[in-house]
């Protein structure tokens, strides 16, 4: 058997494949997909092989060869392999780092992964739950489900949400034993009847069965679109298909989690990065073994390895969590689309504010639309109310009316929820004799005041310095602290009110179990006051929460990026969302600068529906996307010359500006400086995809000849969420 040629995809950050020599000594046909260990530079990298080719431009001569073939099967199979070619071409991104990214962690190394441990745990003979600490929720949490499912596996723990340390607790209180799994899974949890609106956007979905067809499920939130997942899923999973599930941010909705395994036990894995690495890669090959029916997770879970994908489901699709926003900058929720079309299977896309591009491909009739208006049980729609607070004295950023409305609503036995989108004490500490104020020495931004641990933080590029006892140019020890945090808001408030105090931020939730013990706080429904950012907004359900207080959106009104108002609006209306969900009605109050603006005069007194058809002409009329079609190059280094020269000679290689098709910048991002580096952006628009396509690859064939100075690093955003 003679040496032949392979067509590799090595991780690197060149747009193209590598040929090498397929020695005859390896014994193995050349299989697309398998992964392989081979030379590049001075090192050897864990690559893909695309497949055998005849030709090559370099001499044979000088070609490298295999070193090892590191798979009996193909790592990724003919669908994802397809997946990744296209997703490369389509976000103009090196081939050899889409793929590479595709691949679970445990095999982008050579090492082979330990085989998944399936021993199961019980409860001992005679435990008692007395011996756990009632403030030991978590463990207790585990302790009756174990009461109630019997033997869970490994598998069936994490995916209700506990941890190994939880686990470890019931060890070494004596009250947990390892077990044989049991053959028999736990009962499923029988569902709620489903209403006449749920009922007909289940039915439609049920008639799509077999075939490719694109479903916005818009439903305002509390209207039960979960449950109509769960019916679709279950239809799916009756014909022996398996489901795919993305949610934004699976760390902060475990009871997503938990509602998923107790309606199919033992059939659901997750993927996400709260995860440890062997456990993503058991749920992986559990997946691509068939004995995983769903997989649940988070943006990276759009690669997962699904043989028998019948259903995909992207919630809150409008969600920028789903868009990478480094190196490769795809999207999951349209990859999600995609490999729906290539499985000729439904995909739904779920929010209660869809996104701009998804309410026009409605509008287009690329997207089916079904409407949920109807809240569950006999919940009702929060209204929302402006508070004008105007050349008002404001205590740390809370009007009079705001904390009247507050304590009222304590008086009442409710709990209420104050939201404001910035962790922290402060934004800016200022010194007040001489005006010197806190800077990041690498953003050009300003430090946060984390007032407890006595620091001073960057948001950007996560600096930290010791908070200073006194002003280092005038030795004053008198501060402005300029702005609430929710820090700030946390300690005032723990000040003028008795009821408990729960702050939910990046901060507070630090721990591996933190936001669940703070949810289950939360949910055992005693008077208290919320308060926290955008990760109170999203899927979580507080029975008991009747107001809603937003402190300060108005910065998202007044933004240079077009988007900012759509995704205020979104924001606004998830956070209202979050009140009146169970029978006691809801309040929102939204304190204002700008009570008239046009945006927050059409959410508060006609709906998202409005406010978008609103939006959206007035994009028409500046052609703006969706109605065109958009990318941005962005540049890095450490001068911003270099950055903004590189920038003008990729424009100097395109068609010039003409109808249909349009170019700006090189333009310096809205902060220049971060991390110590300067960034620069070039603005593709055109009329046509095919035109904007065509111009990026001419972009980035001139961009990888142009000899790089000064550590300078470019990448091209295609769709971009963020224009700068």
């Amino acid at each position: 058997m003679a040496d032949t040629l392979a067509s590799i995809a090595i991780p690197c950050p060149l747009r193209r494949r590598f040929d090498y020599l397929w020695p005859a000594s390896l014994q193995r046909d050349i299989q697309p997909g398998t992964r392989v260990k081979v030379p590049f530079g001075r090192r050897d990298v864990i690559a893909v092989v695309l497949g055998p080719t005849d030709n090559t431009d370099i001499d044979a001569s000088k070609l490298k060869a295999v070193i090892e073939v590191l798979d009996e099967q193909a790592s990724l199979s003919t669908a994802l392999l397809d997946l990744g070619k296209w997703a490369a071409h389509y976000y103009h991104h090196p081939i050899g780092d889409c793929l590479h990214q595709m691949l679970p962690l445990a095999l982008r190394r050579s090492a082979p992964p330990t085989a998944e441990n399936t021993a199961a745990w019980q409860l001992r003979p005679n435990a008692d739950i007395a011996k756990l600490s009632p403030r030991a929720h978590q463990q207790r949490a585990l302790f009756n489900a174990l009461l109630e499912n019997g033997p869970l596996t490994r598998a069936d723990i994490t995916a209700l949400g506990f941890s190994a340390s939880i686990v470890r607790a019931l060890q070494q209180h004596a009250l947990i034993e390892e077990a044989e799994p049991s053959s028999t899974p736990a009962p499923a949890e029988q569902g709620p009847t489903l209403n006449s609106e749920q009922a007909d956007a289940l039915q439609q979905i049920i008639d799509s069965d077999g075939q490719f067809a694109r479903f916005l499920l818009d439903g305002i939130t509390g209207s039960g679109k979960t449950e109509v997942y769960l019916r679709a899923i279950a239809h799916a999973l009756a014909n022996g298909k398996q489901a795919l599930v993305l949610v934004p941010e699976i760390g902060l909705t475990p009871q997503t989690l938990r509602r998923f395994e107790q309606r199919f036990p033992g059939r659901v894995r997750s993927l996400h990065s709260g995860l440890s690495e062997r456990q993503r890669w058991h749920n992986w090959q559990a997946a691509r073994e068939g004995r995983a029916d769903i997989i649940l997770g988070t943006r990276s879970a759009v690669f997962a390895d699904l043989p028998r994908l019948g259903l995909v489901i992207v919630d809150e699709e409008h969600d920028s969590s789903y868009k990478q926003q480094d190196g490769w900058r795809y999207s999951a929720r349209d990859i999600a689309v995609k490999r729906a079309a290539d499985s000729q299977c439904p995909v739904i896309l779920g929010s209660a504010t869809p996104s701009f591009d998804s309410l026009h491909n409605a509008d287009l009739g690329r997207y089916r639309v079904l409407r949920l208006r109807q809240r569950a049980g006999n919940a009702c729609e929060a209204p929302i109310r402006l508070l004008d607070i105007r050349q008002q004295a404001l205590q740390h950023g809370l009007s009079d009316a705001l904390l009247s409305a507050v304590a009222n609503n304590l008086r009442a036995g409710n709990q209420s929820l104050l939201f404001l989108n910035r962790r922290g004490f402060a934004p800016t500490l200022q010194c007040h004799c001489c005006g010197w104020i806190a800077d990041c020495h690498a953003c050009d931004a300003r430090m946060t005041v984390h007032y407890k641990r006595r620091q001073l933080r960057c948001h950007h590029c996560e600096a930290v310095r010791a908070m200073p006892a006194s002003c280092p140019d005038c030795g004053n020890s008198q501060w402005i602290y300029d702005g609430p945090g929710t820090e700030r808001l946390e300690m005032f408030l723990n000040q003028h009110f008795d009821a408990p105090v729960l702050r939910i931020d990046r901060d507070t939730t630090a721990g591996r179990d933190s936001m669940a013990e703070l949810v289950n706080e939360v949910n055992k429904g005693d008077p208290c006051i919320l308060v926290g950012t955008q990760m109170l907004a999203k899927g979580h359900h507080f029975p008991a929460v009747t107001l809603v207080g937003i402190v300060d959106m108005d910065a998202g009104l007044f933004s240079a990026d077009y988007r900012a108002t759509e995704n205020s609006a979104q924001l606004l209306l998830q956070v209202a969302g979050r009140a009146g969900r169970a029978d006691r009605p809801g309040e929102v109050l939204l304190q204002t600068r700008c009570p008239a603006h046009p945006a927050l005069q059409s959410l508060s007194q006609h709906g998202y529906r409005d406010f978008a058809a609103a939006q959206l002409a007035e994009r028409r009329l500046l052609d703006l996307p969706p109605y065109t079609f958009s990318a941005v190059i962005r540049c890095d280094a450490p001068q911003l010359q270099d950055a903004e020269q590189f920038l003008q000679q990729l424009r100097n290689s395109l068609q010039p500006p003409a109808p249909g098709w349009q170019l700006l910048g090189p333009l310096p991002a809205p902060m220049a400086r971060r991390a110590g580096r300067f960034r620069a952006s070039l603005i593709l628009q055109a009329s046509e995809r095919r035109t904007l396509h065509q111009q990026l690859a001419v972009a980035c064939n001139v961009a990888e000849s142009l000899s790089k100075r000064g550590q300078l690093r470019w990448s091209v955003d295609v769709d971009p969420i963020e224009m700068f």
